[in-house]
């Protein structure tokens, strides 16, 4: 069964800060294409999700064949190149065409609070440097993707049922203190 997918909850602000700010982080990285940048939202949003027990960009996430996929994603991208905000470019890597952006313009870091950069940064310092098939690959054996149909929204409150390999709240320390 699809859901349909509404954009109530977003916060489009919140969400391009983010985006700025791993494009700022990676632009330089010849592997960080579209589908990296994606699973670098998708682990930002629901490992702070499993931290705090909110998301950072209340985004909503599909299910599809290469792993999580904000589902506001190409439109914003086309929106922040049309206002000439980032710049994209079609490049070559590891012989596959990838969709690259670059900044125009310094992001603003004014609406990430200091969790949220930490989190976003434990993530690109993670899979910032993967391919987009081990990036991919990896995000498969995330649960909330793996219990999720294909098409359907991943529910974020399958990250307190994580395996340990994903599991980024040290659930011993809180039982214990």
């Amino acid at each position: 069964m699809a859901w349909e997918v509404v954009s109530d909850g977003l916060n489009k602000e919140k969400f391009k800060a983010v985006l700025l700010y791993i494009i700022n982080r990676c632009e330089n990285k010849p592997n960080v294409g579209k589908t990296v940048i994606c699973k670098l939202l998708y682990f930002s949003d629901f490992n702070y999700y499993e931290k705090h027990e909110k998301s950072i960009t209340d985004e909503t996430y599909l299910k599809y064949e290469h792993g999580p996929f904000p589902s506001h994603i190409n439109e914003i991208l086309d929106e922040m190149i049309d206002n000439g905000i980032i710049e994209w470019k079609s490049e070559n890597y590891g012989g596959y065409p990838q969709d690259h952006y670059y900044l125009k313009e310094a992001p603003d870091l004014s609406l990430l609070n200091t969790d949220e950069l930490r989190v976003i940064n434990d993530v690109i310092d993670k899979i910032g440097g993967w391919s987009a098939g081990k990036a991919s690959k990896y995000s498969h054996g995330d649960l909330p993707w793996k219990i999720a149909e294909d098409n359907d929204v991943l529910d974020y409150e399958y990250v307190f049922y994580r395996d340990q390999e994903y599991s980024v709240r040290d659930y011993d320390r809180e039982i214990y203190n």
